[in-house]
């Protein structure tokens, strides 16, 4: 049995995401405009992205007043409740601006410091994944109903099928680059997806044996490590280290530790 904060807080993120994710899909206009730039002038906050997260916190806090925000177009809140949301409101703003369909809504709820429900809205694929801490992970489709998610077997690392993301700033991504040249060879092959929460989605539904990326945020991450790790997966950054902004890894048991090692090696873990 899951307590039952953790279900009204998952309850409330899947309302939230839901809204979210239909005003992104059925708002979006034919000229979207720029508002502003995030690292660089190629990385940008669309005008959906800030109206994303205002309906985000506007619903929560009508019901959760004393909650606390984080999240990546500017809302920040301390609360008083022990509660805090962390919200991406749109994971994947490139692939929405051009319209490719691999973007999403993620939201995760911490209590005292520690993730206890997220969810992560793929409108355009139809599918929203979700999970609470200690009760395993879970998705519904619009093809489907609910089904539990559970990473791939184990696999050696020469067959495992693995995601990355770069930085929007040349400099980093360069870099990155070159530590995806050096990982292609050791691996079944690399794909770069755009969302951050998708890719640790997917390594949770058995779509990717492993993926890793450097210079997430929280809200990148929040909701979609939760979900991996309730798949299955393990998660976490430099050796002995959670996701962090330096190196954020999440791979299948057989998949996870010969990785991490190559990304340390690698130097994936600095620009």
């Amino acid at each position: 049995m899951t307590d039952p904060l953790h279900q009204e807080l998952l309850a409330l993120a899947q309302e939230a995401a839901y809204k979210a994710g239909a005003l992104l899909r059925d708002g979006r206009p034919a000229d979207l405009a720029v508002a502003a730039t995030k690292s660089s002038p190629i990385d940008v906050v669309t005008e959906m992205d800030i109206a994303a997260e205002k309906l985000i916190t506007d619903l929560i806090s009508e019901q959760r007043p004393d909650d606390g925000f984080l999240g990546e177009e500017g809302a920040s809140v301390t609360g008083t409740s022990g509660v805090r949301w962390i919200i991406d409101p749109l994971d994947g703003t490139v692939n929405y601006l051009y319209g490719l369909p691999t973007w999403s809504v993620s939201i995760a709820a911490e209590l005292h410091g520690e993730t206890v429900a997220g969810v992560v809205a793929v409108p355009m694929r139809g599918e929203t994944f979700h999970a609470v801490l200690g009760g395993g992970a879970w998705a519904t489709g619009a093809w489907e109903g609910e089904r539990r998610l559970a990473c791939r077997p184990a696999a050696p690392l020469e067959q495992a099928l693995v995601s990355t993301g770069f930085n929007y700033v040349t400099e980093v991504r360069t870099h990155q680059a070159d530590v995806a040249q050096k990982l292609i060879p050791l691996l079944r092959d690399i794909r770069r997806g755009g969302s951050a929460a998708v890719d640790l989605c997917d390594v949770a539904a058995g779509r990717l044996d492993g993926y890793y990326e450097r210079g997430l945020n929280p809200w990148d991450l929040a909701a979609g490590d939760l979900i991996a790790r309730e798949a299955g997966a393990l998660t976490g950054g430099r050796p002995g280290e959670r996701p962090a902004r330096d190196l954020a890894i999440a791979g299948t048991p057989g998949v996870f530790e010969p990785l991490q090692r190559l990304l340390e090696d690698f130097g994936a873990w600095h620009d």
